[in-house]
């Protein structure tokens, strides 16, 4: 199972709040986490208590391989946490050698067809 770092929602009808969970990516939205992370207050007035994250254990969430969602990986940018930067995988290199380059063949119509003259039928 992945584990995702994801928000969940709070709060009354138009006065939404978030709290950013560990839960596991099967799971509802709403439903079991694993561990409560921080909030997120959008309706706040002031812009720096609108976000409070346990960077603590957030980096240690992303440490052991936990996914985190747009949003969260936004408002994790705006708190200061680092990110892990995803890895390459290597490019495999192929077996076969390289081909020179050639320009491709022009293509030419093909000739049409004259159509069979019509032979005079002998009547008799």
């Amino acid at each position: 199972m992945v584990v995702k770092l994801r928000f969940k929602r709070f709060g009354r009808l138009n006065h939404p709040t978030f709290r950013l969970v560990a839960t596991e990516s099967t799971w509802k939205r709403d439903g079991r986490i694993l561990e409560t992370l921080g909030f997120y207050l959008p309706l706040h007035r002031r812009e720096g208590e609108q976000v409070k994250l346990n960077a603590e254990r957030v980096t240690w969430w992303l440490s052991v391989g936990a996914q985190p969602s747009g949003t969260a990986r936004s408002l994790m940018k705006k708190a200061g946490i680092a990110l892990p930067v995803p890895r390459r995988k290597p490019r495999k290199k192929t077996k076969a050698a390289a081909k020179k380059w050639a320009p491709p063949k022009k293509r030419v119509p093909k000739p049409k067809k004259a159509a069979p003259a019509a032979e005079p039928k002998a009547e008799g």
